[in-house]
């Protein structure tokens, strides 16, 4: 559905993220919750306004999900706080590129916070996802298990595939 921001989280495939208040709902956030969790991103980004432009973004309720389970969890919202100090207030790198794309850079920085363990150093780059690349690879039969010999040739899109007809006029030409 989105990849690495789904990842981990119990998220319902026919989940609309135009409304996000029953979305927050779906995700077990309430109202109160975050709007603490806004307050708390604001602390670690310092800006107002990138917050707003972060919390406005059509994804928020998935990384307020993300935000309150890291903050229900062991290491409580000190340990949430910590999370994204290091990875936006510490490690501006998510600033450097073209205004347009601030917003993007934006949610892939909070998402390498919230699902980088505590202590590791935020990755600069976006993380990736095995699980999303498996389901994009043409090379991979996406129904193969884990563990299974890949075949020897590779995947050809289904519109390139030359028919056991084409393949026996041709040569007999």
């Amino acid at each position: 559905m989105w990849g690495p921001l789904v990842e981990g989280l119990a998220v319902q495939n026919d989940l609309d993220l135009s409304d996000r208040r029953a979305v927050l709902e779906q995700l077990g956030v309430s109202g109160a919750e975050n709007s603490r969790l806004v307050t708390v991103a604001k602390d670690c980004i310092g800006s107002e306004r990138v917050t707003a432009l972060l919390v406005a973004t059509r994804v928020w309720p998935l990384l307020a999900a993300r935000m309150a389970d890291v903050a229900r969890g062991p290491e409580g919202e000190q340990g949430l706080r910590e999370r994204l100090k290091a990875g936006l207030g510490d490690n501006p790198v998510w600033e450097q590129g073209p205004p347009s794309e601030l917003a993007g850079r934006l949610v892939g920085a909070t998402l390498r916070a919230l699902t980088t363990l505590p202590g590791a150093p935020v990755p600069d780059g976006p993380r990736v996802s095995a699980a999303a690349a498996r389901s994009r690879s043409t090379t991979t039969p996406a129904g193969a298990a884990s563990g299974q010999d890949a075949p020897a040739e590779a995947a050809v899109p289904a519109h390139r595939q030359q028919s056991a007809q084409a393949a026996v006029r041709a040569r007999a030409r």
